[in-house]
């Protein structure tokens, strides 16, 4: 949805997507404005108050907003990752207490109600004087369902949100199948053509290659340039390579640079030091012609607000002129009570 904007629904674009990382509250509101028709702040916010759309851990162990629908269906495929990610972060720390007595401790506290992790580790620790408080509040997070509780903060939810759990939150229950099949033909949906590397490292899962062989009749394939296999749907949109695609502004941790293993679909090796940041941050980007070319922050004084723009190079006269009238069009949108919006391109 970056060669145009798509008349379609906040909802159907996030599920068109399967999930939109969100480390950050605010990244999935700019994420679906880059990418939906007359989108509005308070399309994705009623969502979250609705309980049509959840924000809660899923993809690579990271915060990830998804439908209802599609987080109820796709938790349990997503669970061996979530494990396995508890086991290389943790590793000697978990040995102080036993994973399923903490996580069926930890399920039973957040059974009374929404709640920070600060009182859920502490309960743990009377519970197991032994165990590694963060370590246990970390198998927590990855072994039970759990959604964060949106609120009236300006993006829906507050820096520091309370969990709870996802069943109880929705009234519905989790699925347990834990196939990968149809996660990795949602994949394909969004992202292909891609590799088995490429839905590994976009979903967290390992050894995907049995779900790719057993789909292998369902799929279409290919070579890229390297001669590495592509898989996709066959009946999937597959621009020309020669097709012009427009500015647009992504946020930080915008799944469309986390989507692939083989990152230079969208950033040149050159620049992934001013992309991909120390402590596992993502920068906001600009796309010129669907290619990295530039991060951007967001400069607010008093009444005035003006996005800025880093170029990782130079950028020609119609990039630039484009990118300002983006750009003013994004500052309006995130600060849509400035007296004053502007773009500083660097």
């Amino acid at each position: 949805m970056l060669l145009a904007r798509e008349k379609i629904s906040a909802l159907g674009a996030i599920e068109r997507l399967v999930a939109m990382q969100a480390q950050l509250a605010r990244p999935p509101y700019i994420g679906l404005w880059s990418r939906v028709q007359g989108f509005k702040r308070d399309d994705l916010t009623a969502l979250f108050t609705s309980r049509k759309a959840v924000r809660g851990t899923l993809l690579r162990a990271t915060l990830h907003v998804m439908s209802a629908k599609d987080y109820t269906h796709f938790r349990a495929a997503v669970q061996p990752a979530l494990s396995a990610g508890a086991q290389a972060v943790l590793r000697d720390r978990m040995k102080g207490f036993d994973v399923d007595a903490v996580a069926a401790a930890a399920r039973e506290f957040f059974g009374k109600g929404p709640t920070g992790f600060e009182p859920v580790r502490q309960h743990l620790t009377k519970k197991f004087p032994k165990g590694d408080d963060r370590a246990m509040g970390y198998v927590a997070r990855l072994h039970i369902p759990l959604l964060q509780v949106p609120d009236a903060s300006r993006w829906g939810y507050p820096s520091a949100s309370d969990f709870t759990l996802a069943e109880k939150w929705l009234g519905t229950k989790i699925a347990t199948d834990e196939s990968p099949d149809e996660l990795v033909l949602r994949y394909l949906a969004a992202y292909g053509p891609a590799s088995v590397s490429d839905a590994q490292t976009w979903s967290g899962l390992a050894k995907l290659r049995d779900a790719f062989e057993r789909l292998r009749p369902k799929l279409a394939t290919f070579r890229d340039e390297r001669g590495r296999e592509l898989f996709d749907l066959p009946k999937a949109p597959r621009p020309d390579p020669e097709t012009e695609a427009p500015i647009r502004f992504l946020p930080e941790f915008d799944h469309i640079l986390l989507a692939h293993d083989d990152r230079t679909r969208v950033v040149a090796d050159a620049h992934r030091k001013q992309v991909y940041l120390p402590g596992l941050r993502v920068a906001a980007t600009l796309l010129v012609d669907g290619i990295v070319a530039g991060a951007w922050s967001v400069e607010s004084k008093k009444a005035a607000t003006t996005l800025v723009v880093q170029p990782f190079g130079k950028l020609s006269k119609a990039a630039r002129d484009a990118a300002t009238e983006e750009g003013e069009a994004l500052a309006k949108f995130l600060e849509p009570d400035a007296h004053d919006v502007a773009v500083r391109i660097a």
